[in-house]
């Protein structure tokens, strides 16, 4: 799996990446993986394809949350967080186009849903990416305005 674009291990359970190809979805699903969820936008310049019927095809589910890189939202990651938690003990795979969406993602999911102290924290996508003021601000999000309907 290492070699994926900007691949990272978050644990046994999840994984995450940049655009996977359709041969990497193979490759993925073979690694026992059950659940592929895409913060990209159908558009995204390496985006597959059909990549929901690939994906399916595979025996996986899939989730395609589509997040607009130039402009996030909470409720973009209230939905993430909400799917993410109800799959339980599914090995799940999220992507986007470069692992920065979902690099922003998993920082708020460590700090309120798994608690992991920030020094744990896999951080390493910032050295690429440099998290613009909205970026910023999305992961700084209190777990109040999470909770809110």
């Amino acid at each position: 799996m290492q070699n994926i674009l900007n691949y990272i291990k978050i644990n046994e359970l999840i994984s995450t990446s940049g655009q996977p190809s359709e041969e990497e979805f193979s490759k993925i699903a073979q690694d026992g993986f059950e659940v592929v969820i895409n913060l990209a936008l159908h558009n995204a310049s390496n985006a597959i394809v059909n990549e929901d019927k690939i994906v399916t095809d595979l025996d996986m589910s899939y989730f395609h949350i589509p997040v607009d890189f130039e402009n996030p939202k909470v409720s973009d990651i209230k939905l993430f967080l909400n799917i993410l938690q109800s799959l339980g003990a599914n090995k799940v795979w999220v992507h986007c186009a470069l692992n920065y969406r979902v690099t922003a993602f998993m920082y708020v999911y460590h700090k309120y849903v798994l608690n992991t102290p920030f020094d744990e924290i896999d951080i390493s996508m910032f050295e690429q990416w440099s998290p613009n003021k909205k970026w910023q601000e999305l992961m700084k999000v209190s777990l109040e305005e999470l909770q809110k309907s």
